[in-house]
């Protein structure tokens, strides 16, 4: 048998990985060091959430969702291996997020780790991620486009479950209240879809590193079909000053979660 290394499954687990932003990471970190904790301390949650992510990337990917060719500037990773390596791939990475979680490296306090995997299976499952996924290919063959309610319910699941998991997350390996990153990231979540609709109108695809236009080409509705560029623009802006202003208990200390909210809807990519 050749080297665990060695396989496709395995080099499409890191190949999946590769790039990015980090965002939820960051929330991840950012939140725990709010709380007093040290990296060496959330790291592991951090990498969990990421790896649940890269995860929901390759299935998303598929020919049987959204058939994308690109992810982060490179190939698919069906397209780089075939559909069968890129399901176990997925299958392998979402596992990984759970046994990061439930180690006790994670944290010593079995009931912690309990909550962190309990929180975690819910935001990625039917009441979350998986919720919005289903959600959203329904409306692809409705006889009616979604409306503004109906968008952000969707992106709520679909975008917003793992970004809100990410931001509580911090405050859940201190033993502190995670209401308030809660708030944040809530309002992140939002703002974050509705700065990749405006880039999937308005963005460069070779910077984006992925392909863009396909939701006005498929003829789905999002938050610039309903608002236009720039009442999209301006829901955004006010969502990340919601955002900011969860973080007023923290003071200073949450600048860089103050700057990640406003390079949300700045980016390129």
């Amino acid at each position: 048998m050749a080297p665990l290394g060695d396989l496709p499954v395995v080099q499409g687990m890191r190949w999946a990985c590769n790039g990015g932003k980090r965002l939820r990471g960051f929330l991840v970190t950012e939140g725990a060091a709010l709380h007093g904790l040290p990296l060496a301390r959330s790291v592991r949650t951090a990498a969990a959430i990421e790896a649940l992510h890269a995860y929901s990337l390759v299935h998303d990917d598929l020919p049987c969702m959204d058939d994308d060719d690109l992810r982060r500037g490179q190939p698919t990773v069906h397209v780089k291996w075939d559909e069968t390596t890129a399901v176990l791939v997925g299958d392998a990475l979402h596992c990984l997020a759970f046994e990061l979680l439930s180690d006790p490296a994670c944290h010593d306090d079995p009931a912690v780790r309990s909550a962190l995997v309990l929180s975690l299976a819910r935001a990625a499952g039917a009441q979350g991620m998986v919720l919005g996924q289903a959600m959203d290919i329904a409306a692809e063959t409705a006889p009616e486009p979604l409306d503004l309610a109906q968008i952000t319910a969707l992106q709520a699941g679909k975008t917003g479950a793992l970004i809100r998991w990410s931001g509580a997350a911090g405050a859940l390996l201190a033993g502190g209240d995670p209401a308030p990153l809660e708030r944040y990231a809530t309002a992140l979540g939002l703002a974050f879809q509705i700065a990749d609709d405006l880039l999937d109108v308005t963005g460069d695809a070779l910077m984006a590193g992925k392909a863009l236009g396909k939701d006005a080409a498929a003829g789905k509705a999002t938050f610039v079909s309903l608002l236009g560029v720039a009442g999209a623009r301006a829901r955004a802006g006010e969502l990340v000053d919601e955002a900011c202003g969860a973080l007023d208990t923290y003071g200073d200390a949450a600048g860089p979660l103050r700057d990640c909210a406003r390079f949300v809807i700045e980016r390129d990519r």
